[in-house]
Protein backbone atom coordinates (compact mmCIF):
# COMPACT_ATOMS: atom_id res chain seq x y z
CA UNK A 1 0.00 0.00 0.00
CA UNK A 2 1.04 3.56 -1.27
CA UNK A 3 1.92 6.10 1.95
CA UNK A 4 -0.88 8.24 0.42
CA UNK A 5 -3.43 5.70 0.51
CA UNK A 6 -3.24 5.14 4.40
CA UNK A 7 -5.84 6.81 5.93
CA UNK A 8 -9.21 6.63 8.36
CA UNK A 9 -11.64 8.06 9.68
CA UNK A 10 -12.08 10.12 12.88
CA UNK A 11 -15.55 9.57 14.34
CA UNK A 12 -15.27 9.27 18.14
CA UNK A 13 -17.14 11.74 18.58
CA UNK A 14 -17.02 16.03 18.46
CA UNK A 15 -15.95 18.98 20.65
CA UNK A 16 -17.91 22.26 21.00
CA UNK A 17 -17.79 25.31 23.11
CA UNK A 18 -19.92 23.86 25.99
CA UNK A 19 -17.78 21.06 26.74
CA UNK A 20 -14.77 23.77 27.27
CA UNK A 21 -14.17 24.41 30.67
CA UNK A 22 -13.02 27.86 31.65
CA UNK A 23 -8.98 27.39 31.93
CA UNK A 24 -6.55 25.39 29.65
CA UNK A 25 -5.40 23.05 32.59
CA UNK A 26 -8.84 22.33 33.73
CA UNK A 27 -9.62 20.89 30.32
CA UNK A 28 -6.17 19.51 30.20
CA UNK A 29 -7.00 17.91 33.94
CA UNK A 30 -10.31 16.33 32.27
CA UNK A 31 -9.21 14.64 29.33
CA UNK A 32 -5.74 13.68 31.12
CA UNK A 33 -7.60 11.79 33.90
CA UNK A 34 -10.20 9.80 30.74
CA UNK A 35 -6.50 8.63 29.12
CA UNK A 36 -5.66 7.53 32.68
CA UNK A 37 -8.45 6.25 33.64
CA UNK A 38 -8.86 4.33 29.81
CA UNK A 39 -5.23 2.47 30.34
CA UNK A 40 -3.90 4.21 27.56
CA UNK A 41 -0.06 3.58 27.80
CA UNK A 42 2.37 6.45 28.86
CA UNK A 43 -0.67 8.77 29.19
CA UNK A 44 1.43 11.88 30.23
CA UNK A 45 4.10 11.01 27.85
CA UNK A 46 4.39 14.30 25.50
CA UNK A 47 6.76 15.65 22.72
CA UNK A 48 8.95 18.52 23.77
CA UNK A 49 10.11 20.88 21.27
CA UNK A 50 13.59 23.53 21.57
CA UNK A 51 15.34 25.63 19.41
CA UNK A 52 18.89 26.17 19.07
CA UNK A 53 20.87 29.26 18.22
CA UNK A 54 20.69 28.35 14.68
CA UNK A 55 16.87 28.20 15.05
CA UNK A 56 16.81 24.23 14.45
CA UNK A 57 14.12 22.78 16.30
CA UNK A 58 14.68 19.13 18.36
CA UNK A 59 12.30 17.21 19.70
CA UNK A 60 11.89 13.97 22.25
CA UNK A 61 9.31 12.30 24.65
CA UNK A 62 9.59 13.52 28.21
CA UNK A 63 7.10 12.23 30.79
CA UNK A 64 4.81 15.50 32.29
CA UNK A 65 5.76 15.01 36.27
CA UNK A 66 2.76 17.67 37.66
CA UNK A 67 0.51 20.35 36.35
CA UNK A 68 -1.37 23.17 37.93
CA UNK A 69 -2.47 26.55 36.83
CA UNK A 70 0.83 27.26 37.33
CA UNK A 71 2.30 25.32 34.48
CA UNK A 72 3.43 21.70 32.93
CA UNK A 73 6.19 20.45 35.36
CA UNK A 74 8.97 18.17 34.11
CA UNK A 75 12.86 17.19 35.01
CA UNK A 76 15.98 16.64 33.41
CA UNK A 77 19.49 16.50 32.97
CA UNK A 78 20.31 20.46 32.49
CA UNK A 79 23.49 19.31 30.77
CA UNK A 80 21.40 17.83 28.26
CA UNK A 81 20.67 19.81 24.42
CA UNK A 82 16.99 20.18 25.72
CA UNK A 83 18.62 22.18 29.01
CA UNK A 84 21.50 23.52 26.75
CA UNK A 85 18.97 25.21 24.27
CA UNK A 86 16.22 26.08 27.40
CA UNK A 87 19.23 28.63 28.51
CA UNK A 88 19.63 30.05 25.05
CA UNK A 89 15.67 30.66 24.16
CA UNK A 90 12.92 29.33 26.85
CA UNK A 91 10.68 29.25 24.45
CA UNK A 92 8.74 25.45 24.26
CA UNK A 93 6.29 23.59 22.92
CA UNK A 94 4.06 20.72 24.25
CA UNK A 95 2.75 17.54 22.93
CA UNK A 96 0.14 15.25 23.59
CA UNK A 97 -1.12 12.65 21.56
CA UNK A 98 -3.82 10.79 22.12
CA UNK A 99 -4.35 8.72 19.59
CA UNK A 100 -6.75 6.29 21.72
CA UNK A 101 -8.82 9.20 21.95
CA UNK A 102 -8.50 10.95 18.43
CA UNK A 103 -7.00 13.47 20.33
CA UNK A 104 -3.75 16.03 20.72
CA UNK A 105 -3.07 19.14 23.22
CA UNK A 106 -0.35 21.51 22.03
CA UNK A 107 0.85 23.33 24.62
CA UNK A 108 3.09 26.98 23.93
CA UNK A 109 4.84 28.64 26.41
CA UNK A 110 7.91 29.66 28.38
CA UNK A 111 10.10 27.09 30.22
CA UNK A 112 11.22 28.30 34.21
CA UNK A 113 13.56 26.53 36.02
CA UNK A 114 12.30 25.26 39.11
CA UNK A 115 14.40 25.61 42.71
CA UNK A 116 16.48 23.13 43.92
CA UNK A 117 14.29 22.26 46.89
CA UNK A 118 11.57 21.17 44.66
CA UNK A 119 13.92 19.10 41.94
CA UNK A 120 15.51 17.57 45.21
CA UNK A 121 11.73 16.48 46.55
CA UNK A 122 11.02 14.86 43.50
CA UNK A 123 14.51 13.41 43.22
CA UNK A 124 14.27 11.68 45.81
CA UNK A 125 11.26 10.01 45.62
CA UNK A 126 12.08 8.84 42.01
CA UNK A 127 12.92 4.24 42.12
CA UNK A 128 16.66 4.47 43.43
CA UNK A 129 17.81 2.47 40.07
CA UNK A 130 16.22 5.94 38.11
CA UNK A 131 18.67 8.15 40.55
CA UNK A 132 21.55 6.05 39.83
CA UNK A 133 20.86 6.31 36.16
CA UNK A 134 20.71 9.61 36.63
CA UNK A 135 24.57 9.95 37.89
CA UNK A 136 25.77 7.48 35.68
CA UNK A 137 24.48 9.36 32.22
CA UNK A 138 26.10 12.70 31.10
CA UNK A 139 22.99 12.60 28.73
CA UNK A 140 22.89 13.84 24.90
CA UNK A 141 26.89 13.15 24.88
CA UNK A 142 28.85 10.93 23.08
CA UNK A 143 28.97 7.51 24.94
CA UNK A 144 31.68 4.81 23.27
CA UNK A 145 29.70 1.64 24.29
CA UNK A 146 26.37 0.45 25.97
CA UNK A 147 29.29 -1.50 28.06
CA UNK A 148 30.57 1.85 28.75
CA UNK A 149 27.45 3.00 30.28
CA UNK A 150 27.14 0.22 32.06
CA UNK A 151 30.09 0.20 33.83
CA UNK A 152 29.41 3.62 34.86
CA UNK A 153 26.55 2.67 36.20
CA UNK A 154 28.02 -0.14 38.47
CA UNK A 155 30.82 2.53 39.54
CA UNK A 156 27.36 5.02 40.75
CA UNK A 157 25.69 1.93 42.47
CA UNK A 158 29.04 0.83 44.39
CA UNK A 159 29.86 4.96 45.05
CA UNK A 160 26.29 5.33 46.81
CA UNK A 161 25.86 1.44 48.49
CA UNK A 162 25.05 2.92 51.86
CA UNK A 163 22.83 5.78 52.90
CA UNK A 164 20.77 8.15 50.35
CA UNK A 165 21.96 9.27 47.03
CA UNK A 166 22.48 12.57 46.48
CA UNK A 167 20.64 15.02 44.37
CA UNK A 168 22.72 15.93 41.37
CA UNK A 169 24.57 19.37 40.66
CA UNK A 170 23.63 18.77 36.97
CA UNK A 171 20.25 17.41 37.42
CA UNK A 172 16.94 20.12 37.17
CA UNK A 173 13.40 20.59 36.54
CA UNK A 174 11.40 23.22 34.37
CA UNK A 175 7.58 24.66 34.93
CA UNK A 176 6.10 25.28 30.92
CA UNK A 177 3.92 28.77 31.46
CA UNK A 178 1.82 28.61 28.84
CA UNK A 179 0.72 31.31 26.66
CA UNK A 180 -1.43 29.28 24.55
CA UNK A 181 -2.79 25.83 24.71
CA UNK A 182 -4.80 23.99 21.62
CA UNK A 183 -7.66 21.27 22.19
CA UNK A 184 -7.74 19.33 19.32
CA UNK A 185 -10.58 16.56 18.37
CA UNK A 186 -10.68 14.52 15.24
CA UNK A 187 -13.75 14.48 12.87
CA UNK A 188 -15.22 13.13 10.27
CA UNK A 189 -14.20 14.04 6.35
CA UNK A 190 -11.18 15.81 7.94
CA UNK A 191 -13.28 18.51 9.55
CA UNK A 192 -11.61 18.31 12.96
CA UNK A 193 -12.84 20.29 16.00
CA UNK A 194 -9.70 22.47 17.02
CA UNK A 195 -9.93 25.41 20.19
CA UNK A 196 -7.07 27.78 21.15
CA UNK A 197 -6.58 29.24 24.25
CA UNK A 198 -4.94 32.13 24.53
CA UNK A 199 -3.98 33.71 27.65
CA UNK A 200 -4.49 37.44 28.18
CA UNK A 201 -3.51 40.67 29.89
CA UNK A 202 -4.25 40.00 33.67
CA UNK A 203 -3.69 36.26 33.33
CA UNK A 204 -7.35 35.63 31.83
CA UNK A 205 -8.16 33.09 28.85
CA UNK A 206 -10.00 33.59 25.47
CA UNK A 207 -10.97 31.02 23.67
CA UNK A 208 -11.32 30.56 19.95
CA UNK A 209 -12.50 28.07 17.58
CA UNK A 210 -9.95 27.54 14.50
CA UNK A 211 -10.16 25.94 11.16
CA UNK A 212 -9.42 22.45 11.01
Amino acid sequence: MKLEDIRREYLQGGLDETMLDATPVAQFEKWLQQAIDAQIPDPTAMVVATVDEQGQPSQRIVLLKHVDEQGFVFFTNTGSRKAQELAQNNKISLHFPWHMFERQVIVYGEAKPLPTSRVAKYFLSRPKESQLAAWASSQSRPVSSRQALMEKFAQMKSKFAKGEIPLPDFWGGYCVEPTKVEFWQGGAHRLHDRFMYRRQPGGSWRVERLNP
